[in-house]
């Protein structure tokens, strides 16, 4: 059931822009996810991969909505809807990857320079730079690398017409991982 939910805000809303950029919400959660295969990821975190920005499918805000100076605060609705159903090995990379980015472009060289235009926009409204200490203190957070991990696949999973699995294709994985998450409970 919460299976055919997901895929039904993808069916539903998965064809919008993605925020400025040249694909879909759907073409980047399936870049992201084959991004997260081709690196050998675990389960729990190509689920993580393939729904980080889900977040953006739940709110009734227009895709252009940074470009109007709001943010969406997309990884927080994402994590807290996939609460219900995943454990934090999926929704807490999901919740930090924005801290990611801000990590990512206060502590690597190069990093932001990097990022698309629509990237560097959202960074501001994400609250920019961290300081020394919000590094530190997101470096000791439990997820952070798979965070720093899924920030990077979803820096790249942004190619037009690159071929990728389906939707549906990841049921097996996700289903594993509800399954093997709701045994630990």
């Amino acid at each position: 059931m919460v299976l055919e939910d997901i895929f039904s805000l993808f069916d539903q809303f998965g064809h919008s822009e993605y925020g400025g950029e040249s694909v879909t919400q759907l073409e980047h959660a399936l870049q992201c996810a084959q991004l997260a295969q081709q690196h050998g990821a675990a389960p729990a975190l190509i689920a993580s991969a393939l729904l980080h920005d889900v977040g953006h499918l739940l709110h009734e805000l227009p895709d252009d909505a940074p470009d109007r100076g709001i943010d969406d605060y997309h990884e927080n609705l994402a994590a807290q809807y996939l609460s219900k159903h995943f454990g934090p090995e999926v929704t807490e990379p999901i919740r930090l990857h924005v801290a990611a980015k801000r990590y990512l472009c206060s502590t690597e060289p190069g990093y932001l320079d990097a990022l698309s235009e629509p990237s560097r926009v959202s960074l501001e409204l994400q609250g920019g730079l961290m300081t020394p200490e919000e590094q530190a203190a997101f470096v000791a957070l439990p997820f952070a690398h798979e965070a720093v991990l899924v920030r990077r696949w979803d820096d790249t999973a942004k190619v037009p017409g690159l071929p990728t699995p389906t939707i549906r294709d990841y049921s097996e994985v996700l289903h594993a991982v509800i399954l093997s998450e709701n045994k630990a409970v």
